[in-house]
């Protein structure tokens, strides 16, 4: 199907007789996805007009569509605005330039002007070829280096003297992702965040992806926080730890600490696990847990030493899981394995972060946020937590395509060990 020359008709703003012109271009999936009316809403919200050129619409699932649009506005400002909010949606000019580059002139900050990433996949163009962009993560740089002809995003903290810097965002397109029927399924399962939404469909589902993962040769990452061990949910995670559904684990001093007190004294918080009661001296344990581990130097040390013997922190060690522990303001101790630099903490992060396909976000509001922003748009997220601010504070900030489960940490993980077998 082919309509010429459709016109945006009352969204149509009055403006001056002769309006400043663009032509744009968007390709894929661009109905389905809603592209396209979220690419027309930014013209109009920021006081444009479009005409629709030409329009091909994909008549399969799979096949993509076409989309030709004169943008217009009132001045070159206006005009600028609106290309750079569309470009985020995979809108590229027809009137092809390359990007424009200018050299960083200090350590730790981009040049003004610079163009800030964001998580879908990137290209910039370059002697009119189009490079992927390496490393995509949002709230970043774009740094060229001309002679390899290469691009990738590089954090504001570690950008040095001398970078070619992606400056505005001409020579700059964004490549939304497809939306294949199982990635639609999978986002539509936890597509609203509601207390009152059937959660046995939605743990199978995930069940499903985990499995789907698995054997793939998928990289899934766990992002944990303390109400794991508190529920008494540490053995749930233990057991997907030991079934090869866990490859990395990130998360803070709490959790590891918790869980290292649950194996030397059987409390968390002073509360015992096996019967909800608290013990006397029991507020001390966490920190004689952690006191202990400094004093041994390390949990790999303790588990080595046979002094750890159980545990989420034992199983990681013992079948040689990476983790990441990251540090916060109100940290006691901490353990010696916890990174107390929050720049140190986020590069651990991204170290361990290519590969990951799937990311299970567990009961960590602060510790989720940080890791959404640092993945990119085609790594499938899920996000747990008692509070459904959590998963709308994810989405807010960017991390578009997580799935969203409000529920209690404890039965979703003996829930998700049913459907696993484990």
């Amino acid at each position: 199907m082919n309509w010429k020359s459709l016109s945006a008709g009352s969204q149509r703003q009055v403006m001056r007789d002769e309006p400043l012109v663009e032509d744009v271009e968007i390709r894929g999936h661009i109905i389905d996805s809603l592209i396209l009316p979220k690419v027309l809403d930014q013209i109009t919200s920021r006081g444009g007009s479009f005409r629709v050129k030409d329009i091909s619409i994909g008549q399969g699932r799979h096949d993509p569509s076409y989309a030709l649009i004169e943008v217009q506005a009132c001045d070159r400002g206006q005009l600028r605005e609106i290309l750079a909010e569309i470009a985020d949606h995979g809108a590229v000019p027809t009137a092809l330039h390359d990007c424009r580059l200018a050299t960083a002139d200090m350590d730790g900050a981009f040049p003004e002007g610079f163009y800030s990433s964001t998580n879908q996949r990137t290209e910039v163009r370059l002697e009119g070829a189009w490079i992927e962009v390496d490393k995509q993560e949002m709230d970043c740089g774009i740094v060229v280096d001309t002679a390899t002809r290469t691009a990738c995003c590089v954090p504001m903290c570690d950008e040095r003297r001398g970078q070619q810097v992606v400056i505005g965002h001409a020579g700059v397109r964004v490549l939304p992702p497809e939306l294949t029927s199982e990635r639609q399924a999978f986002e539509f399962m936890g597509s609203a965040v509601s207390t009152e939404k059937p959660k046995g469909a939605a743990i199978r589902e995930i069940a499903a992806e985990m499995r789907r993962q698995k054997a793939t040769g998928g990289k899934m990452l766990l992002v944990g926080g303390p109400a794991i061990i508190h529920t008494g949910s540490g053995e749930h995670v233990c057991r997907l730890i030991r079934a090869g559904f866990v490859d990395v684990l990130f998360a803070g001093n709490a959790l590891a600490t918790h869980d290292i007190e649950q194996s030397l004294f059987g409390t968390s918080l002073g509360v015992r696990l096996d019967h909800g009661g608290s013990v006397e001296g029991g507020h001390e344990h966490h920190l004689r847990a952690i006191n202990r581990i400094r004093r041994i130097g390390s949990i790999r040390r303790a588990v080595e030493t046979g002094q750890l013997t159980a545990g989420v922190m034992y199983e990681c060690v013992k079948h040689d899981i990476p983790f990441v522990l990251a540090g916060s303001i109100r940290d006691d101790g901490p353990l010696p394995d916890v990174i107390t630099d929050v720049l140190a903490a986020q590069q651990a992060m991204r170290d361990h972060l290519p590969g990951v396909t799937f990311a299970l976000m567990i009961a960590s509001t602060l510790h989720s946020v940080a890791v959404g922003n640092l993945l990119p748009a085609w790594v499938k997220v899920v996000c747990v937590d008692i509070n459904p601010s959590t998963v709308i504070k994810l989405s807010d900030r960017g991390t578009f395509q997580t799935v969203g489960l409000v529920t209690d940490v404890e039965p979703f993980l003996r829930a998700l060990m049913q459907e696993l077998n484990l």
